[in-house]
């Protein structure tokens, strides 16, 4: 392993994701925007139809700051420009040349993606105190900077978490085609059952445990309920056990797949 190769690999793509501010300040005011004003309806209009001032333990300005929250943790965690890059190292046989590199290709892609993250991370700090003043801070809702800390470890562990799990799926491109359909089909797994699309403190109570034990959780709801004080630091620190006894075993489950895919790659790309 060379850590400063993949240093530099992070800082270059840090710099080129940040190469065009103008364009990445104008898309993200417009995307935020489109964003909050869903949320805003989605949640007027849960609180309206159920005739209640709380669900699930969150006021309306509480549900709202959970729904900005889960964006703008989705963005860090989902890394959507390289969700594919894999699968289309694999097809186009580009994965060549980063075999001849003195590091695995699982971390050079790595390096990638958190380097591309910063613009991410900084317009999630920027959004989010926007969201905090705008819409202000409910009674249930505590954030603190103890908080804030336990938030940044669960958002790391989240991120690589997410990579590791969708890392396989992509290694599936040495015998098929297009993997388009099954990374589409698990962004929608681990957005329903993450709790990116609605808290999970709204499933029936039943299906808590199973959720706990899968690994969907900690992408997206124990990050942001940590975040927003609504879970203990028992909680938090047993989510990221758990959460990181998942990252070793689809580490694991990516070494023998990525063994037996190479028996299959030719190089030859399209």
């Amino acid at each position: 392993m060379r850590p400063a190769l993949l240093w530099h690999i992070f800082s270059v793509e840090a710099r080129k994701r940040m190469s065009y501010r103008a364009d990445f300040w104008i898309n993200s005011l417009g995307g935020i925007a489109v964003s909050f004003s869903v949320f805003w309806a989605i949640t007027h209009a849960m609180f309206s139809s159920s005739g209640k001032t709380e669900i699930a333990g969150y006021s309306v300005s509480g549900m709202l700051l959970y729904y900005i929250f889960a964006s703008l943790t989705g963005r860090v965690v989902q890394s959507n420009e390289v969700e594919l890059a894999a699968s289309q190292d694999i097809y186009d046989g580009s994965l060549s040349r980063y075999l001849l590199y003195p590091v695995p290709y699982a971390a050079v892609k790595y390096a990638q993606q958190a380097g591309g993250l910063a613009p991410q991370i900084l317009q999630m700090i920027v959004f989010g105190i926007a969201a905090l003043l705008l819409i202000g801070i409910p009674d249930e809702i505590h954030i603190t900077s103890g908080t804030v800390a336990m938030y940044v470890l669960s958002l790391a562990m989240a991120n690589l978490l997410h990579y590791l799990l969708l890392l396989p799926i992509q290694a599936v491109a040495f015998w098929a085609d297009n993997v388009w359909s099954l990374v589409v089909a698990s962004r929608f797994a681990t957005s329903l059952l993450g709790g990116l699309l609605l808290p999970l403190d709204m499933f029936p109570p039943w299906s808590r445990p199973i959720l706990d034990a899968l690994p969907f959780a900690y992408l997206y709801s124990l990050p942001v309920r940590v975040l927003l004080g609504r879970a203990s630091m028992a909680e938090w620190a047993t989510g990221l056990a758990i959460a990181a006894g998942w990252c070793l075993l689809f580490s694991f489950v990516i070494r023998w797949i990525w063994r037996r895919g190479n028996l299959q790659y030719t190089g030859v790309g399209i």
